[in-house]
């Protein structure tokens, strides 16, 4: 009687384990899932119409933030209510947006739109965070 050898992989791969391959499948969905931003946009949906002759609004608002300290910043860098001025006049600015700390003291906000409001700032906002 003649004995044969037993090979392990003889007819090649008889199953494929898909367990361990869901298992990675549900968890990179997943992460993909919670690490994703979805951006919903409020407002009624309208198709704009093309224009030819039209070009992208190249002006942005200035951005003035106030502290809690009660100083200005254009830029990440301090101003005097001088040099806003001297800003202002320099690069004439037509729109800015104020970004004033909660705890700001409200005199140096009224100044600050003072200032743009003098000078001919036409349109000024200021930033809030909405909630329900």
């Amino acid at each position: 009687m003649r004995l044969r050898k037993k090979v392990g992989l003889e007819g090649g791969l008889r199953q494929i384990e898909i367990t361990p391959l869901i298992d990675c499948v549900f968890l990179l969905l997943i992460f993909f899932m919670l690490t994703s931003n979805f951006v919903v946009v409020p407002g009624i949906n309208v198709k704009l119409p093309k224009a030819s002759t039209s070009r992208p609004q190249q002006v942005q608002p200035l951005i003035i933030t106030i502290s809690s300290e009660g100083i200005v910043y254009i830029n990440s860098e301090p101003f005097t209510y001088k040099e806003i001025e001297k800003y202002i006049k320099t690069k004439k600015i037509k729109s800015a947006f104020l970004k004033a700390d909660r705890d700001a003291n409200f005199g140096v906000v009224v100044k600050v739109w003072d200032i743009c409001k003098k000078l001919g700032v036409e349109k000024i906002g200021i930033a809030a965070i909405y909630q329900e």
